[in-house]
């Protein structure tokens, strides 16, 4: 081992965290499916490794070793917070959004102003690493703050509109907007915030190398996380939201009666069974439009389309537990359309008041 380099569990561990973002970036670089969505969570995950990257190294004495090391563009921290916005326009809308580049714009100057004072004189750079080190670490500070206001508020708009509008569409909206993606946002929510935190805490009294630490194991943990959730969803087919807009309904109708109708002729045909219906398809088999079907559901069943075909999948699993079918509950479950057992417990209960085990116990005893 060289002298004055010293490798210890800080190190370490955020060794073995990069090790991993990096082969989550590239393993998501590669997918084909979701491919814009993919790539941009790739840059996400590797630029989390950067920003790590100077702890990583200083801790292990990188710094004072060589230390023209100072200013090496590895923190470029205005970019996390776009990039984890554009991955989630790109997942929902099918792609990235027009003139995406700008929203790079505060990195990019970021990044330009790191490089430029890295390829400084050392003494020169040395220099002005103690004079400018306060007010940078305020500016980008301040920036950060910004970014998580406007691109935060932005993606949890965007991220309700899609949950409801794939209710309306789609009986198996849960694989797509599940908790896990509402999960990843708020761990970086919650990311983002702590990471403020440090900094004003850091600008107000200055940490150190080790009073950092927590911060940077929040990076890396919560980088990992989105990483490992993206690549269990990086095939996913997931929907647009252009693709599932609704045809207009403007006529006055039974919307109730409808409702009724139309929720009829699914049970009869059993078409609740099949996992990935969907509005679309289900108005062209009763013989209406997007608009008919969805005002229907909304108007007189009282909920939306995933809501709806969820509860008539519960409805014929205890129907067949009336009858006394004596398969296991998830093997109904699952041939009646629920895609996990987790959705299938919530939608029974929500539309038989107990819990499918508890069904089961109350009829075989004929009450």
């Amino acid at each position: 081992m060289d002298e004055g380099l010293s490798f210890g569990w800080r190190t370490a561990v955020l060794t073995v965290a990069v090790i991993q973002l990096l082969t989550l970036a590239g393993a998501l670089s590669r997918t084909i499916a979701n491919r814009a969505a993919n790539r941009t969570l790739a840059a996400l995950l590797c630029l989390m490794a950067a920003i790590v990257m100077p702890w990583l190294i200083g801790f292990a004495g990188f710094y004072d070793r060589w230390m023209w090391l100072t200013f090496a563009p590895f923190q470029v921290t205005l970019g996390a917070a776009p990039l984890a916005w554009l991955y989630l326009r790109a997942l929902t809308e099918g792609g990235l959004p027009r003139r995406w580049q700008r929203h790079l714009a505060p990195a990019l100057l970021q990044f330009t102003y790191l490089a430029a004072c890295f390829i400084l004189p050392l003494e020169a750079k040395l220099d002005w690493a103690g004079r400018s080190s306060t007010a940078y670490a305020s500016v980008t500070g301040a920036v950060l703050l910004l970014q998580i206001a406007g691109y935060g508020r932005d993606a949890v708009g965007l991220l309700a509109r899609y949950r409801t509008v794939l209710g309306d569409h789609r009986a198996d909206a849960q694989r797509y907007a599940a908790r896990w993606l509402a999960a990843a946002m708020a761990a970086l929510a919650t990311l983002f915030v702590v990471w403020t935190g440090y900094l004003a805490w850091d600008l107000v009294s200055p940490l150190g190398y080790k009073g950092l630490m927590g911060l940077y194991l929040a990076i890396a943990a919560a980088a990992l996380f989105l990483g490992i959730e993206g690549w269990r969803h990086a095939a996913l087919p997931f929907p647009r939201l252009g693709d599932l807009a609704l045809a207009p309904a403007p006529e006055p109708r039974d919307w109730a009666a409808l409702g009724r109708e139309w929720a009829d002729r699914v049970r009869q045909n059993g078409w609740a069974r099949e996992p990935d219906l969907t509005l679309e398809r289900l108005a062209r088999r009763l013989g209406t439009n997007t608009g008919y079907l969805s005002r229907a559901i909304n108007q007189g069943e009282g909920s939306n389309f995933a809501t709806f075909i969820a509860r008539l999948r519960a409805e014929a699993v205890a129907s067949r537990l009336r009858e006394g079918d004596a398969a296991d509950l998830l093997t109904i479950a699952l041939e009646e359309g629920f895609g996990s057992k987790a959705s299938f417990n919530r939608a029974f209960a929500a539309a038989l008041g107990m819990a499918p085990s508890a069904y089961r116990r109350r009829v075989s005893k004929g009450e």
